[in-house]
């Protein structure tokens, strides 16, 4: 299993990054990355911390720990200043929060953040075609969310996703011990969302292919 978007207590997580992990490697996780919420207020304070911390988790148990932000309810017009923020700060997997149905995201998040440096726009919503087209330009990966309330579209995302050659990744957004996936769980997730067995690998690889370029 591999998952590009979980938190920790250092956002609203219930779990230290430690115990994260080593929950992690018990489900037979091969990598994740620590995404916890950031805007402006604290992105500079939370990743350093996050960096430092996933440095010295990653490898236990060949198990790679990737550090890194979910930009998260940032109005459009300032997310450009916090992604750079992130990355300046050392996080090397940038999320955005998407417009998911289920949270008064702000519109125009999603356009604006497929314009930006990141790497994964996470529960997209009703994403558009032309979005979705500029995402796969781009090489951002669109997430399948196995979040409750975030997967509502999974199967619209997945779809726009086809069409337009756009990457998907699947992920939790896990927020406590029992939200992380086994890989038969994500399975039936993604063929949920009207994906083939097929492309359930095809899913995987994307991720594992993120991962390589992130570490």
């Amino acid at each position: 299993m591999i998952d590009l978007h979980m938190h920790t207590f250092l956002s609203d997580g219930v779990l230290i990054p430690s115990e994260l992990v080593r929950r992690a490697q018990v489900k037979g996780y091969r990598a994740l990355a620590i995404t916890d919420h950031v805007d402006a207020s604290n992105v500079e304070f939370l990743v350093p911390r996050l960096v430092q911390v996933c440095e010295r988790l990653s490898g236990k148990g060949r198990l790679t720990v990737i550090p890194g932000v979910e930009i998260t309810h940032v109005p459009p017009d300032d997310l450009g200043a916090v992604v750079e923020a992130a990355r300046s700060a050392g996080a090397r997997m940038v999320v955005v929060h998407g417009e998911t149905l289920v949270e008064p995201v702000a519109p125009g998040t999603n356009r604006r953040a497929l314009e930006l440096e990141i790497d994964v726009l996470a529960h997209p919503g009703l994403i558009t075609r032309q979005e979705a087209a500029l995402a796969a330009k781009r090489g951002i990966a669109l997430e399948l969310s196995a979040r409750r309330g975030h997967c509502y579209t999974n199967g619209h995302v997945a779809r726009m996703a086809l069409e337009t050659g756009a990457s998907l990744v699947l992920n939790s957004d896990a927020h406590a011990p029992e939200d992380l996936l086994t890989f038969e769980e994500a399975k039936r997730i993604v063929l949920g969302a009207g994906l083939s067995g097929k492309q359930v690998e095809r899913l995987y690889q994307q991720a594992m292919r993120l991962v390589e370029k992130k570490t």
